[in-house]
């Protein structure tokens, strides 16, 4: 069986926490899209770790952790990554890479640098990370797979077909100096030896576990609003961010997905550029950020501080409409246990018009946002573990959004931790 862990806003949901949670009964955790561009905060045991491309469920070590095939690899961070864990005391992962996944080369950084520097005020709100001119390459058919780090003479010959048109681009257009192939092509080789003992055919494999009956996860990267079809295009992320593409990413079979956990944040953030229909500014968002998360809105990957608003029903429906939801994690929601009213987005208004649907991005940068005021709760609520045990404001803040998003949450997140849940029965 297979269940996909998703975003349905802006990324940032606590998607890592759920995951986690979830591979304590799994066999397989599986990244199926994006890259090191995003990481997934994880408190427990061990500590607290930010996973930027290694699946969530490395923490067990029963688990079968795979980055699949629709993943932007990073082969320096990854490195990095596991060195991290294991300096933390946790055992090395159980992991397995695609033959078919895509290499991101330093050359991919180069030009998502370059292109943010000479986009200036328009530019994108990158990390910088390769991610873009990582999948214009893939799409281009220009990209390297695992598999060719292996073949030494076959990825010379591809370097040597890519490079020309990349130093033309980046001498002539960015005036950088150009690319040395040797340089590069070495490095690219020391990828595959690291590589080799952790490359396998997952299709193959997945196939096998599918058949015997395994449970599967699929943990997405980033949220609904930045899938580059149905989010907030241009200012999305290059990769789709969807579970409907969790089949393609790691190479099984669309109908294998049974259930699609929706994780929601019951207040908004976002980092990068974009429309953010719900954001505030100033003190007010200063001390939400603050309170949020274990320390702060910021970035896992870059640190940069997030952009704050309140919840948005219009996005938030919307984003576990495209996902395709049949459940919702509700994260966060002991954050705003110091507001006395909570203030919920729960519609647009555009051109005078008051509309509860989510629109295309040129009608969304004219959305002004329809509030309406909760009772706050005031009550300090982290690590609550039942239902009935929340405050009657904080029990109808739920009900509320659960309404709005006529999806039932079974889970609510009252905490960082990895036991700071509370499981919830829906009829």
């Amino acid at each position: 069986m297979v269940k996909a862990i998703v975003g349905a806003n802006w990324g940032d949901e606590g998607k890592g926490k759920i995951t986690d949670m979830f591979a304590a009964d799994a066999d397989i955790v599986i990244r199926f899209q994006g890259g090191a561009n995003a990481g997934h905060t994880i408190i427990n045991e061990y500590g607290k770790f930010a996973l930027h491309q290694l699946p969530s469920g490395v923490f067990r070590e029963n688990v079968v952790n795979i980055v699949g095939n629709g993943v932007a690899l990073h082969v320096p961070k990854l490195r990095e990554e596991i060195g991290t864990l294991i300096s933390g005391g946790v055992p090395a992962p159980n992991l397995m890479i695609s033959d078919r996944t895509q290499v991101v080369m330093p050359y991919h950084i180069l030009f998502d640098q370059c292109e943010e520097e000479r986009r200036g005020g328009k530019a994108f709100g990158s990390t910088k990370s390769g991610i873009a001119p990582f999948y214009s390459d893939k799409y281009a058919k220009t990209g390297i797979q695992v598999n060719l780090l292996f073949e030494p003479e076959a990825l010379r010959a591809q370097l040597e077909s890519i490079l020309p048109i990349k130093n033309a681009l980046i001498v002539h257009l960015y005036n950088k100096p150009p690319l040395d192939l040797e340089e590069i092509y070495q490095e690219a080789l020391s990828y595959g030896e690291w590589l080799k003992p952790y490359v396998a055919d997952v299709s193959a494999f997945l196939s096998d576990a599918i058949r015997d009956g395994k449970k599967i996860l699929l943990e997405g990267q980033l949220g609904s609003m930045k899938d580059p079809d149905h989010g907030i295009y241009p200012m999305v992320t290059s990769s789709s961010t969807l579970a409907g593409y969790g089949t393609v990413g790691a190479g099984i079979p669309p109908y294998e997905i049974r259930e699609i956990v929706a994780v929601v944040k019951a207040y908004s953030s976002a980092v990068g550029a974009g429309a953010f229909t719900s954001e505030i500014f100033g003190d007010e968002a200063d001390e939400l950020r603050r309170r949020g998360g274990d320390a702060g809105e910021y970035g896992a990957t870059t640190g940069r501080p997030r952009r704050m608003g309140w919840f948005d029903c219009v996005a938030s429906r919307y984003g576990c409409r495209v996902q395709g939801a049949t459940e919702i994690a509700l994260t966060a929601i002991d954050c705003l246990s110091y507001l006395s009213e909570i203030p919920v987005c729960v519609g647009y208004e555009i051109d005078g018009q008051i509309t509860r649907d989510f629109p295309n991005s040129s009608r969304l940068e004219r959305a002004k946002p329809v509030l309406k005021t909760l009772p706050g709760w005031q009550t300090d609520i982290r690590g609550v573990k039942s239902f009935d045990a929340l405050p009657q404001e904080a029990k109808d803040y739920i009900l509320f959004v659960e309404k709005e998003l006529g999806v039932p949450i079974t889970i609510v997140s009252t905490g960082p931790k990895r036991e700071e849940l509370i499981m919830r029965e829906t009829k």
